[in-house]
């Protein structure tokens, strides 16, 4: 195994690594699931390579609702045992991940004939609790409606009958993506962002594989002995791919938590879906929807439609509230690549995962949650090794801490770290930053978290500068790329999707330290 110490820090570099030998693995997709096939093969001992055409965790990984949970409205549709993997899973990423695996409790409220019966949902915490187990803050329990009105203030009392509590977890899932990047680079996998999978071909017992450099617009062909399609939204679109998708849309808005204080993530049943207000600092997300997608990948717009329909279901539910598009910091809109079922409502199709050979040695990974990834690369890497008839080492990811001791914690947790030089010089020399929404969107979490954002924008984009060598020209182009990305006005609700790729080659000459991704 190549130990990080040995890696070259350049990206062109890295992509002659890859090259130099056949990998065992070359997984194509840097979200949360390639991420977590890298951990365990490379753990183990495979010689492996990742791959992704935009930046880590720019897609479905940085848009989900940042929830740890087992999914206690799977219970309502018998799927036990889908809720019993996903809780322990939710425990494990409590002990390897600590910094990213806040407990959290949630209230949800129950009233007259809204099909959400106190009593139902009572026996169904205690079910949950049984499959998740009691962790910090107790267990599940129901409430009448004083004490829920004192837990919740603001709460819409009409045909209120209390509520029910439960406890899953919060998490920052483009954080998850980078900290198990990370990992996996420690343990000597290369990963490289801005890189696209063009063609991938059997020869003999590998796989020749045609890649591109977008910064540089420079070719590579890499051999491997297999291959990983983990592109979640695009993995029916890649070459040899034999998934089935149908994928939905989830929409999230970010208010300020002066305008809705609340104390515990609150639950709010709107007909058979339900909508989560999740404290967050100083802010509340609130989502989500879950509506099926037939647009281009890259960019899933939040819609109008969407920003209203989820203010007038927390509206609903908080009267006093009087929640407006103007209440908004941010927002932002991904793509769940659910396994294809054509019958059902997106909300009631099944999460579990899929990992499918459809050629020798091609292996397509669909489905499944964030809560689930280490399951999803172990099972992946369990396969892999079996194929390749392997004598590999037996899987750590579950007793392994992503981040080791003293490092990295302080820009990383759910709560964006301070604003700082030193945070942006650690993004781009140990975390491949390149673009200046790869530090603001994914890397801190800032454009989610601060109002003023051009002013800090201008600031963050200065520091990459000094790291990555930009001109005054390219600088500038950094900026307005991200105004555009961010809807261009100052305090306007921004529609972020997944960032586009501009393919300049700007940032290729800023130096990476050994072992980054």
């Amino acid at each position: 195994m190549r130990s990080p110490a040995d890696q070259q820090s350049a990206p062109d570099a890295r992509l002659e690594q890859l090259q130099q030998q056949p990998l065992d693995v070359l997984i194509i997709g840097g979200g949360i699931v390639g991420s977590g096939v890298a951990r365990d093969a490379a753990m183990r001992g495979l010689r492996t390579g990742l791959v992704e055409q935009h930046d880590f965790a720019s897609g479905t990984s940085s848009r989900s609702s940042r929830l740890l949970h087992g999914g206690i409205r799977y219970l309502a549709q018998g799927r036990v045992s889908l809720v019993w993997e996903a809780s322990k899973e939710k425990s494990l990423l409590r002990e390897i991940a600590p910094h990213l695996a806040d407990p959290l409790e949630f209230v949800f409220p129950t009233r007259k004939a809204n099909g959400w019966p106190r009593w139902k949902l009572g026996v169904g915490v205690k079910l949950y609790d049984l499959l998740c187990g009691v962790g910090k803050g107790g267990g599940s329990g129901s409430m009448g409606v004083a004490e829920t009105l004192r837990r919740v203030p603001g709460l819409n009392q009409t045909e209120l009958t209390g509520a029910v509590r439960y406890h899953d977890a919060l998490t920052n899932d483009s954080r998850l993506v980078l900290d198990t990047l990370n990992s996996a680079v420690r343990h000597g996998a290369i990963a490289c962002n801005y890189v696209k999978l063009l063609d991938a071909t059997a020869e003999g017992d590998l796989w020749r594989c045609e890649l591109e450099d977008l910064r540089t617009a420079t070719l590579h062909v890499v051999k491997a002995r297999s291959v990983v399609n983990a592109t979640g939204p695009w993995s029916d679109r890649m070459p040899n791919s034999e998934t089935s998708l149908r994928l939905t849309k989830g929409v999230h808005l970010v208010i300020d938590r002066s305008r809705l204080p609340v104390d515990d993530a609150v639950v709010l049943a709107e007909g058979s879906r339900i909508l989560f207000v999740i404290p967050w600092g100083e802010r509340v997300i609130l989502g989500t929807t879950d509506t099926d997608y037939h647009g281009p990948l890259d960019n899933p717009p939040c819609d109008d439609a969407d920003i209203a329909y989820i203010l007038q279901v927390v509206n609903d539910g908080f009267p006093a509230a009087k929640l407006t598009p103007k209440d908004l910091v941010s927002t932002w809109s991904g793509l769940r690549p659910l396994v294809a079922d054509k019958n059902g409502n997106p909300s009631d199709i099944s999460r579990r995962h899929k990992i499918a050979m459809s050629h020798a040695g091609w292996w397509d990974v669909t489905g499944g949650k964030l809560t689930t990834y280490r399951l999803m690369g172990e099972e992946t890497v369990d396969a892999i090794v079996k194929f390749l008839g392997m004598k590999a080492g037996p899987c750590r990811t579950a007793s392994t801490p992503i981040v080791e001791s003293g490092h990295a914690e302080a820009f990383s947790g759910i709560l964006p770290p301070p604003v700082s030089a030193a945070a942006v010089a650690h993004y781009c020399r140990v975390e491949s930053a390149r673009h200046l929404d790869d530090v603001m969107i994914r890397r801190s979490s800032w454009r989610h978290y601060h109002h003023n954002q051009m002013e800090l924008a201008a600031n963050v984009a200065r520091w990459m500068a000094a790291e990555l060598k930009w001109t005054d020209a390219e600088t500038e182009t950094e900026l307005q790329r991200y105004r555009r990305l961010i809807g261009g006005v100052e305090g306007a609700a921004p529609r972020i999707g997944v960032a586009p790729v501009n393919g300049n080659g700007h940032a290729a000459a800023g130096a990476v330290r050994s072992g980054a991704i």
